[in-house]
């Protein structure tokens, strides 16, 4: 699940458990039948529509602001929006949720959402976009390593498969230069998602995942701050890229996780959970609009090896009669 790159947070944050509390808020604002046959389809994909332009506003911006201010400034705006949200729960966050908060800050919003500004630079915003669709992949694995979580042979395949998937889209070129640092930057960034959204599942159960998400990246704010006003541009950045930063922050960060908590509460994870799969289809729709970034056999072929891999790997087993 989870923003989230806001996509990867907020698909992180599915892997929480959801509190009662929140299970009983849903359940006490009902939607009639004839709304929700089309209102929820239509949010998701919305949803997916806003995550994935999120690459395209990083393509636009972060050649002039640099990584880390633009950075700051998606964290930042974000946070303002996200920040009612914490404070509701105020009244459950204990003194030691802080370091908890800081530190999943850091791992699940500050380091990749640097990673992923630092790629966008690089690469277009389709090979950016295409990566970031192994944050389910790298969740499982590092469940299963530090945490003993099983891994059944459909998963292992379906693992497999995401692998091809990341070779060939690192062995990609556009315009005859390699895309290989970029793909390794999102790869790196998917990582560091997968073990903050273990983290998370393990040590901020116990809070809204809505609390979760306004806490750590307020603090992930605060940790990127001093980086940014260091390396803040000496000139004021053109004024599609000082947009292309606010939508980042309020459209892609904050609205986006809004619009996530009404599905999430309605819904449930395991449905919510399907925006991964159009989110690096929008990433690469939106590049090709508006960037006339074309879209390459290598990304073609990596991301139906990724998206595959990750629909395997997250399928159940049949139950057994």
């Amino acid at each position: 699940m989870i923003f989230v790159s806001p996509v990867a947070l907020a698909v992180n944050l599915m892997s929480s458990s959801e509190p009662t509390s929140l299970r009983s808020t849903a359940a006490a604002t009902p939607i009639a039948p004839a709304v929700h046959a089309w209102l929820t389809p239509g949010e998701l994909l919305l949803l997916g529509a806003v995550w994935g332009s999120s690459f395209l506003f990083m393509r636009i911006a972060a050649k002039d602001f640099g990584a880390f201010a633009l950075v700051e400034m998606r964290l930042a705006l974000g946070a303002l929006i996200l920040l009612p949200f914490l404070w509701r729960a105020k009244d459950s966050i204990k003194p030691s949720h802080w370091l908890r908060f800081l530190g999943i800050g850091i791992i699940n919003s500050a380091a990749p959402f640097v990673l992923f500004a630092w790629a966008a630079q690089r690469a277009p915003a389709g090979v950016v976009a295409i990566s970031n669709a192994t944050v389910v992949m790298f969740t499982s694995i590092v469940a299963w390593l530090l945490f003993d979580e099983k891994i059944s042979k459909r998963s292992a395949i379906g693992l497999l498969l995401g692998f091809i998937g990341v070779a060939v889209l690192a062995s990609g070129k556009t315009s005859g230069a390699s895309v290989l640092p970029a793909a390794l930057a999102g790869v790196l960034a998917s990582i560091s998602y997968g073990f903050g959204g273990n983290f998370t599942k393990r040590y901020l159960h116990d809070l809204p995942p809505s609390a979760v998400a306004a806490g750590t990246v307020t603090c992930a704010a605060l940790v990127v701050a001093p980086l940014a006003f260091v390396t803040w541009p000496s000139v004021s950045p053109p004024a599609l890229s000082w947009l292309s930063a606010v939508m980042l922050g309020v459209l892609c960060t904050g609205l986006a996780y809004f619009l996530y908590y009404r599905l999430l509460y309605r819904i449930g994870a395991p449905r919510t959970s399907t925006v991964t799969y159009l989110v690096p289809l929008f990433g690469v729709i939106w590049a090709w609009v508006f960037l006339s970034e074309p879209l390459t056999l290598s990304m073609a072929v990596a991301g139906a090896l990724i998206l595959g891999g990750v629909a395997l790997s997250q399928q159940r087993a049949p139950a057994k009669k």
